[in-house]
């Protein structure tokens, strides 16, 4: 079993969703970002150390060498990694880079419509694209303060 997969049955077994993981470049630090969707207000402190602890008894168990570990909620410009997230947050204005341009254009801003077959859905300022998943380099929701 590779860290990865490791780490997300161990969260996912507490009833929280791996958002992503990121590991330093020599694998010191592991820096994992959590969230709980059905939990109202997002997740806090309690979430973090309760997963943190959890974590550092399996990774101990595995004989998993590091440094430091961060658990983290995603914050409000969380990023958007699986197909799920797309759907999840549909309505949500997003922030996305392709890893290959499509008419010259990288970057796109706007309204996230869903995914459907493969195709991402983004309403911007020119109308509605349609952006294959495989194609996305990064995508974040942009942060919004009025609800």
């Amino acid at each position: 079993m590779d860290l990865h997969e490791l780490i997300d049955k161990t969260v996912s077994g507490l009833g929280y969703e791996l958002v992503d993981l990121e590991q330093s470049p020599r694998g010191r630090v592991l820096r994992l970002f959590i969230d709980k969707p059905d939990k109202a207000g997002g997740v806090d402190v309690e979430d973090c150390a309760r997963v943190s602890n959890q974590l550092s008894r399996v990774l101990a168990v595995e004989n998993v060498d590091y440094d430091r570990l961060e658990v983290s909620s995603p914050g409000l410009d969380r990023v958007l990694k699986k197909p799920a997230d797309y759907a999840r947050f549909a309505g949500s204005e997003i922030n996305l880079k392709l890893r290959l341009p499509i008419g010259g254009r990288r970057n796109f801003n706007g309204v996230l419509q869903g995914i459907a077959d493969g195709k991402v859905r983004l309403t911007i300022d020119t109308g509605e694209v349609e952006l294959a998943f495989g194609n996305i380099d990064k995508a974040r929701l942009v942060p919004s303060f009025n609800k």
